[in-house]
């Protein structure tokens, strides 16, 4: 295998794994119906940072960095999405 092509599966499988890596947070989060450890300003900082990697890609045209951090920012932002509505549900009537 040439090595720009070794490269480019790396980068590939990096992009995968970091990716995906947000589906079990996202899980648990609907799955416990609990996001209170889930910090707004982290979450805010990655979602800006992960959007900028997306720009980014759009302006070199790497397809593994803007469908990774496409996918990345969806998820992040339906974790924050997430945090919202449990938020909301815990008033102080409620527990």
């Amino acid at each position: 295998m040439e090595a720009s092509a070794f490269a480019e599966l790396i980068g590939a499988s990096a992009a995968v794994v970091t990716t995906l890596c947000w589906l079990p947070q996202a899980y648990k989060i609907i799955r416990d119906r609990d996001a209170s450890s889930i910090s707004y300003s982290a979450y805010g900082a990655l979602a800006v940072g992960v959007a900028m990697w997306l720009v980014y890609g759009l302006m070199i045209g790497s397809m593994p960095v803007i469908g990774a951090n496409a996918v990345t920012l969806l998820l992040v932002l339906c974790i924050l999405g997430l945090k919202a509505r449990f938020s909301k549900a815990l008033t102080p009537a409620a527990v």
